[in-house]
């Protein structure tokens, strides 16, 4: 028995020792550079700028492309005012009626060009809330520090805050060495198949293969990841694709004084039983490929039981998969997700129907495929007397962009420029962006938007009170000027 117990404690030891060891030797991440003066910018002036655009309710349509035109029209007209110097080095076009792409030449039109995207559009004000907004939802007023109302984050932020990082280069004479083209699309919100899909498709037409594209996506947060006591950058890589499986259960109808003798022969009973199986039988979750490089790029950095469990995967990986899908938002980073979102069956209460209808959606991990998540569920349900079918509208999860390339490598060192305090890693983009459509275009697709946002700030994102700070807004600026002069360093 003593040398059992002696046995355990040496074994414990080792353990103890390796994790120790791994925790602590584990190597930072981080870029080292040396930090940039960031540009000089014009607070006042340029938050006034981003308040008028916010205050043009460019709201797109799905059964009317000109829904709003003269709101859209009206963005572009302050654009050009806006902007003077910045239209006089690019080259302006209009893609399906409202969508804008500017071309700024590149000193080298042998290299590949960069992509930076953002959306006109924004989302409606749901019904019966516009009175909880502590300022009018398109009033674009500038108040304690903030630029107030619905766009000023999502995303006429990165838009303007693009167009005035052109303006002071084209003032001090910069010329890119790559091409840069400035995308913005009039209807992301509503699937961007006006705007950004018609711009790829253009581009394929042209023969136009960009380097890497910039859009909007994961933020700069602050006390959102446990253990990290620093501010976080996390840049989308990839985005999850989208699918709506619909479910459709067949049987006999009839009086609903005889119902079936057994559970689950009725339509509604079939229904529920699969939709039940669904929601326990999950399609499987872990740390992997993308979550897995986040989290071993963040371990360093972060303190305490944190820093150790993110250092040693190794051995508690369990652990912390375990916990991690206890959280909606971590759960949904993980696994390819399963809600169920509408069903209908029966009109009277005295009938037996003879269909029960229901869709679940999936929201598709990089990885995992459409045909793999169907197989899934005809095996979960396993009943021939349900059928299903996939709804119009879907996308496969996005490819998975590299973090060793020069894309990547160009938004890093511009982060750690000019915020040396941001711990910068590689993140999975939950929802679906305009780039999607730009993954056969370029050779590789970014998520990442330089706003920052607490805890608190998160409901904001297409919720009441939707605001950007003035000096946050300044960063935006200072960011897209610091990039774009990376393009072409001095010699």
């Amino acid at each position: 028995m003593r040398k059992l117990l002696a046995l355990i404690g040496i074994v414990v030891l080792a353990l103890a020792v390796a994790v120790g060891a791994k925790t602590l030797l584990m190597p930072s991440r981080q870029l080292t550079v040396a930090p940039a003066t960031p540009v000089k910018v014009d607070m006042a002036a340029a938050a006034e700028r981003l308040g008028a655009a916010v205050r043009l309710k460019t709201i797109a349509s799905r059964d009317d492309v000109d829904a709003n035109a003269g709101e859209f029209t009206a963005l572009h007209a302050l654009l050009q005012a806006s902007f003077p110097k910045a239209h006089a080095v690019l080259r302006r076009e209009v893609i399906g009626k409202y969508g804008l792409v500017y071309t700024w030449p590149g000193s080298d039109p042998k290299l590949a060009g960069i992509g930076l995207m953002a959306h006109q559009d924004v989302v409606p004000i749901a019904p019966g809330t516009e009175g909880d907004w502590q300022q009018p939802p398109f009033s674009g007023v500038l108040r304690d520090g903030f630029v107030w109302g619905r766009g000023s984050w999502d995303d006429k932020g990165n838009l303007m805050s693009m167009m005035e990082a052109v303006e002071l280069l084209a003032a001090s004479g910069f010329q890119p060495r790559q091409t840069i083209y400035l995308i913005f699309g009039q209807d992301e919100e509503i699937s961007g198949l006006r705007g950004a899909a018609q711009v790829a498709k253009l581009f394929k037409e042209r023969g136009i293969h960009l380097q890497f594209v910039l859009d909007e996506g994961l933020l700069i947060t602050d006390g959102v990841l446990k253990g990290l006591d620093k501010p976080a950058a996390l840049v989308g890589v990839a985005e999850k694709g989208y699918m709506s499986l619909l479910l459709t259960a067949s049987a006999t109808p009839g009086h609903s004084s005889m119902p079936p003798p057994e559970a689950g022969q009725s339509a509604i009973g079939m229904m529920s039983t699969a939709l039940a199986k669904l929601e326990d039988q999950q399609m499987p979750l872990a740390v992997r490929g993308l979550s897995r490089e986040m989290f071993e790029t963040l371990a360093p950095e972060m303190t305490g039981m944190n820093r150790v469990f993110l250092s040693n995967m190794w051995l508690f990986k369990p652990i912390i998969e375990a916990q991690l899908k206890k959280g909606a938002s971590t759960n949904a980073s993980l696994r390819t997700t399963t809600a169920l979102t509408v069903i209908n069956a029966g009109q009277a209460d005295n009938v037996l129907p003879g269909r029960a209808n229901a869709t679940v959606n999936f929201r598709l991990l990089p990885g995992d495929t459409s045909d793999a998540v169907i197989d899934h569920v005809t095996q979960t349900i396993a009943n021939p007397s349900i059928k299903v079918e996939k709804s119009p509208g879907m996308s496969e999860a996005s490819k998975v962009a590299a973090t060793d390339a020069a894309g990547f490598q160009l938004i890093n060192k511009t982060l750690r420029q000019l915020h040396p305090d941001v711990i910068v890693a590689p993140g999975l983009m939950i929802g679906a962006t305009d780039s999607r459509h730009f993954d056969g275009v370029a050779e590789n697709v970014y998520k990442f938007s330089p706003v920052r946002a607490k805890v608190e700030d998160l409901k904001r994102f297409h919720g009441t009170n939707e605001r950007i700070s003035t000096a946050n807004y300044v960063e935006l600026i200072q960011f897209y000027h610091q990039l774009i002069g990376n393009t072409a360093p001095a010699p």
